[in-house]
């Protein structure tokens, strides 16, 4: 054995008299690393939290998928520290994540890295803590060599480094918690968490206490890490957290906005009925969807050896549930989710005039004898009692033929609330798509919610929350209709249903959660939905839960949802919001980063920009704020029809600012192949909505559709031009509030847009100028409307620069462009991307109907005085090549 005495080297001397129960340093070290994956984090490798086995990373966990070879963590102390002792518990999941074939510890001696020397070897044995023994030595830095095994990466779940003696003492990190909105009235749960080294202990305790504010903050228990706190008055709040541990103090402060209470207008959605296109915009994208992309997405889910599994899944539970031979289930858990996706698309595109287009019209016909091929298909898979999924009738090759236990903690992950929920919003796109004289969906769905409702919800029902959210969401959805159908009040069962499910999040603790992940912000049932403030985890899930939970302030108006909700909404729009409309950074599982945190090479899953308009959609339903509009018209145009090509043949699963990735007619994981059509195909839903004596515009499409009674027409080519004529069609004449949104470019607080482009330039009513004030980001027009009446707007549209807050290091120094709603990119195959923009340079907006299909471009120069020329960011990657969002910018 060689032993290194860092201490010398580093002049200190060599303490004495170790403790009993040495110290778990690591506590007060800072990690860093060579590489670390987007699915895990490298903050866990020191919390002081004990994993259950090395498959469990509900606590998160440190890994380096996908790079092999090797890799290291290190920890940097303030201070030298005095150790002999390391301990690891390594992360292998079986999958991606192997025992590593190697490790080396090293020790900073003031110069260099110098390897440290042991009698053993680092052990590498599954759900253990494998120790290693070495001479005393003192340093400010150690670092663990991990090697790869061939084809597998590494992980860690936790690094112990054990004190050796004399090292000195460190404060106890102190997190109050991240910062957060509450709507005046309401109060605030606090979850502090302070982390020591274990020497001595925080032997005076914690206190919370207001560092500023305007007014009086009352603490449930100021001395309790857990606790609530309410306000006075409305403004800006700063809490505090004091810990002591011996002589030692250290704390850490969260903001707090107290807003007064928004008013609940409680708009209701306007159902996708039959409309027809006349936007030069509009028309060919929906037409690639329904002629290409749909039947595209049927074939694939008709391939009898899909190996994501498809309606094969269905023909097998069919035939079991039928006393017939039958196989297992192929692929994903939740692969019926693209069928039912496909279903639903299915169903939207019959509301689609056709405008006697040869090709749509055979489209829209095959769809229909395609829908009377599953349908039988899809009811044969329900069990007798309603319930449908066929992971779960059929076991999997994992289970045999053993069948997994509904609504158990052991399956939490298996989708089975996500599946049940696309059923029901599948069931609804037919219902309506056939007038309701079709019901064999519309019954089956009932039968399902009731399954539920018979099951799930106070005692003596079950509690439960799914590990990927889309019951909750899709309940409330079908409680309205049955409420249409069947009378009101006779579908709010269903919506107590999806509200108890969110309420169970982050509060049910049965069976083995520990392993299976209560407590994980990567499904966001880290704590009760009322109780989270900031947007955590897979981003699909996340906005998946928010949507609905917009869903229950409309429906209850409970002030601990508005705050939780409105706080969501804040975070995610105004610290992890992509200019582009995207959402998921990527740097964690699928999901978001810290705030601010918006590197280019975005994940931004097309399911979770889906997600996003169903949030905004359910938050303007709420307040009839036209802001939330906004948002969803951004995130429409830039993020999720940017998710197909042109020609609707293939799409993109993910959606960088800065790619070269060319986009594919299917995927690993098809999730998203359903979703982007269904939301698309959505347009008169997030177009209009109506209210008590109110009818809301919130997009500008060229078309025409019936709403509550009353034709309305849209003469426009927005976004291209700057025009819409809007002609009402009432019956016969009718009083109400026609509400006109005001388009407003920069809603989100991390980007400014100049020159300014938002409002109107001008508003006629039959021709005639016309004043209003504005309301809530919308002209409100009220009067009687008679058939033929006409409204007039022209909309401000420019070439716009818009640069993110200095917060944003990933866009320091560059610029996007945008023209109305729309972001645009430039493409290496027209010009160097890396090339220099300067701040004065003259741009232009041209139409060039040759390009892409037509589009509005940007002209103009870089400072070496070659071309520029943008396109709209929903026509990239349609050629081949780099494109990118944010330009070099001097």
């Amino acid at each position: 054995m060689i032993p290194i005495f860092l201490g010398a080297l580093l002049g200190l001397t060599t303490p004495q008299d170790p403790p009993a129960e040495p110290a778990n340093l690591a506590i007060a070290a800072t990690p860093s690393t060579s590489y670390v994956s987007g699915h895990e984090t490298l903050e866990a490798v020191n919390d002081g939290l004990l994993p259950t086995r090395s498959s469990d990373n509900s606590q998160g966990a440190y890994g380096n998928w996908p790079r092999r070879g090797t890799q290291w963590l290190q920890y940097e102390w303030a201070l030298p520290v005095h150790v002999d002792r390391v301990e690891v518990y390594w992360y292998i999941d079986g999958r991606g994540l192997h025992a590593p074939a190697g490790a080396r510890l090293l020790a900073w001696d003031g110069a260099q890295w110098v390897e440290v020397r042991a009698e053993g070897e680092l052990a590498f044995e599954a759900d253990t803590f494998n120790a290693l023994d070495f001479e005393p030595l003192t340093t400010t830095r150690l670092r663990l060599e991990i090697d790869g095994d061939g084809e597998f990466s590494t992980g860690v779940i936790e690094w112990r480094v054990l004190d050796a003696g004399g090292s000195p003492e460190f404060p106890p990190l102190v997190f109050a918690g991240p910062d957060r909105l509450v709507v005046e009235g309401g109060r605030t749960w606090l979850h502090g968490r302070v982390r020591g080294t274990g020497r001595s202990g925080v032997e005076e305790g914690t206190t919370w206490s207001k560092a500023a504010g305007p007014g009086e903050v009352t603490f449930a228990d100021r001395a309790a890490l857990d606790t609530t706190a309410t306000f006075s008055r409305p403004g800006r709040y700063e809490l505090r957290l004091e810990a002591r541990a011996g002589e030692l103090s250290s704390g850490d402060t969260l903001a707090v906005q107290v807003r007064p209470a928004q008013p609940i207008v409680a708009l209701d959605p306007v159902p996708t009925g039959p409309y027809r296109l006349d936007s030069t915009f509009w028309e060919p994208r929906i037409r690639s969807l329904i002629v290409n992309w749909i039947p595209h997405c049927i074939a694939k889910c008709d391939e009898p050896d899909l190996a994501q599994g498809g309606v094969n899944n269905l023909l097998q539970a069919g035939a079991k549930l039928a006393g017939k031979p039958h196989g297992r289930h192929i692929g994903y858990p939740f692969s019926n989710a693209w069928v039912l996706n496909t279903i639903e698309a299915m169903c939207l595109s019959q509301r689609v005039d056709a405008k006697g287009n040869e090709k749509v019209l055979a489209a829209q016909a095959a769809m229909r004898d395609k829908l009377e091929e599953w349908i039988p298909i899809l009811l044969a898979a329900q069990e007798p009692d309603g319930y449908f999924q066929t992971r779960f009738t059929l076991g999997n090759e994992r289970d045999g033929e053993r069948v997994p236990k509904r609504w158990s903690a052991a399956y939490r992950t298996e989708h089975e609330g996500y599946v049940a929920g696309y059923f029901l919003e599948a069931a609804i796109a037919h219902y309506r798509s056939t007038g309701g004289e079709d019901r064999r969906l519309y019954d089956a769905a009932q039968r399902l919610a009731d399954c539920w409702d018979a099951h799930i919800g106070p005692p003596p029902k079950q509690a439960w929350y799914d590990g990927h959210q889309g019951m909750e969401i899709a309940l409330f959805r079908f409680a309205r209709l049955v409420d249409e159908v069947e009378g009101a009040g006779a579908g709010q069962r269903y919506a107590a249903v999806g509200k108890f499910l969110l309420d169970c999040r982050g509060t049910v603790a049965e069976g083995p959660e520990a392993h299976y992940g209560l407590g994980s912000e990567y499904h966001q049932s880290h704590l009760p939905v009322t109780q989270q403030y900031t947007a955590v985890g897979h981003a699909v899930r996340a906005v998946y839960t928010y949507a609905p939970m917009a869903e229950v302030v409309r429906w209850t108006e409970d002030v601990d949802y508005r705050s939780a909700t409105h706080s969501l909404w804040d975070n995610l729009v105004h610290r992890k919001y992509y200019v582009t409309g995207g959402v998921g950074s990527g740097e964690s599982a699928e999901g978001f980063g810290g705030d601010y945190s918006l590197p280019n090479n975005a994940y931004c899953e097309s399911c979770s920009g889906a997600g996003m308009i169903f949030f905004q959609h359910r938050m303007n339903l709420a307040f009839g704020e036209g802001s939330y509009a906004d948002l969803l018209e951004e995130t429409l145009y830039n993020a999720v029809l940017s998710d197909i090509d042109l020609e609707g043949r293939n799409f993109t699963y993910t959606n960088a600012l800065d790619t070269s990735q060319g986009r594919y007619d299917w995927h690993g994981c098809p999730c998203c192949v359903g979703n982007i059509p269904r939301t698309l195909l959505s347009l008169p839903t997030w177009t209009y909505a109506t209210g008590d004596g109110s009818l809301y515009v919130n997009l500008y499409v060229g078309g025409r559709t019936t709403v509550a009674g009353v034709e309305l027409v849209q003469e426009t080519e927005y976004p291209w031009g700057d025009t819409v004529v809007l002609t009402v069609n009432p019956e016969q004449p009718e009083r109400f509030a026609l509400h006109l949104r005001l388009p407003q470019r920069s809603v989100s607080e991390i980007y400014d847009s100049s020159p300014e482009a938002d409002g109107l330039i001008a508003l006629r009513v039959n021709g005639k100028p016309h004043t209003t004030d504005a309301q809530n980001s919308y002209a409100v027009i009220d009067r009687e409307w008679r058939p033929g009446d006409r409204v007039e707007l022209r909309l401000p549209l420019a070439v716009q620069r818009v640069h993110a807050i200095e917060a944003v290091e990933a866009d320091r120094g560059r610029v996007a462009l945008r023209y109305g709603p729309l972001v645009f990119n430039i493409e290496e195959v027209d010009q160097d991307v890396d090339s220099l923009l300067a701040p004065d340079a003259e741009l232009k907006a041209e139409w060039l109907p040759d390009l892409l299909g037509g589009v509005i471009a940007i002209r103009g120069e870089f400072r070496d005085g070659s071309p520029l020329l943008a396109i709209p960011n929903y026509a990239r990657n349609n050629r081949g090549g780099r494109s990118i969002v944010w330009i070099r910018e001097e």
